[in-house]
């Protein structure tokens, strides 16, 4: 394909192997995706949940923090949440409500720590020159009694379109997600559901600066609701800056409401107000773009993309 700026580029999905010694073998998988031979993200497979990591900037900077000493739990680019309460049928025609999260790694105020796994995963070059990955995965509650395999709770559809830059790349990130075996309930919750999580020399600590739309800076003045784009810039090393910015699409009857924090951490939650309620026969789209920029964001271009969406 040609980028923005006329380089030509070709595209690889490739799952990465470890020479591990024998009698070994891994839990957990990671796919990089190269544009032009360089990497661009990486689709992993953690122990609880399904995310991207590493996320590059067109220089070769990773931007993310996988699995920081403070929040374990955030997992650089992902989906999740907490309060998540499927209704099973139950004996007499009755219905019992069991909950779960799929937000933190272990049992969090009394909830128990769910899976999301990738079940499917394929990549394909689209006519308009970017590259899509579409993942399906299940969400899974743990293993418990009468449930061998863990609930199954939910099926989510997520897929990238990436089209790479030299100065940044543009990724386009569409959730769907469906009922598993029974309806349910997901949230109220501050705990969901698109979130980024900055690498730690960009915090603010260490001179990286949060921003959005309404020309606000630093992580309290950024939460809540109102700002149509988040963006983290910050240092990478030998004297550049990089950042990510994260753009939601706009949800019918619902508005994005902001978890931002210095320490960086960038969450966008539909859920925080009005729960999101599912059976079989309805589903739950989002969208969300993401610019991974070397330098200062590009203002105009985030313009252009938020006249998309309106």
């Amino acid at each position: 394909m040609a980028d923005r700026e006329g380089v030509v580029t070709s595209y690889s999905l490739d799952a990465e192997t470890i020479d591990l010694p024998k009698g070994a073998w891994a839990r957990t998988h990671r796919r990089r995706l190269f544009a032009g031979g360089k990497p661009v993200l990486a689709l992993t497979q953690g122990q609880h949940r399904a995310y991207v990591f590493p996320l590059y900037t067109p220089a070769g900077f990773a931007v993310t923090s996988e699995r920081p000493a403070d929040h374990p739990h955030h997992a650089s680019m992902w989906i999740g949440a907490d309060h998540v309460h499927a209704q099973m049928p139950a004996a007499g025609g009755t219905v019992e409500e069991y909950t779960y999260n799929f937000y933190v790694d272990e049992v969090f105020q009394g909830r128990a720590p769910g899976q999301i796994r990738e079940t499917e995963v394929s990549g394909t070059r689209l006519e308009d020159g970017r590259f899509e990955i579409v993942q399906e995965l299940e969400w899974r509650g743990p293993v418990e009694w009468g449930a061998d395999a863990g609930r199954l709770v939910a099926r989510e559809r997520r897929s990238y379109a990436v089209e790479p830059g030299t100065v940044r790349h543009r990724i386009d990130v569409t959730s769907t997600l469906l009922a598993g075996e029974a309806p349910l309930r997901l949230g109220p919750t501050r705990h969901a559901y698109f979130n980024v999580r900055v690498a730690d020399g960009m915090i603010a600590a260490n001179g990286g600066l949060v921003r959005d739309d309404r020309g606000r800076q630093g992580g309290e003045a950024l939460c809540g609701e109102g700002a149509r784009w988040v963006d983290f810039t910050g240092p990478v090393g030998g004297g550049h800056n990089a950042g990510v910015t994260v753009i939601p699409h706009p949800l019918a009857g619902r508005r994005p409401f902001w978890f931002v924090a210095d320490w960086g951490v960038v969450t966008v939650g539909p859920f925080r107000a009005v729960p999101l309620e599912l059976d079989a026969q309805h589903a739950f789209s989002s969208r969300y773009t993401v610019l991974v920029h070397d330098g200062e964001p590009d203002l105009d271009e985030i313009e252009s993309i938020l006249e998309e969406t309106d």
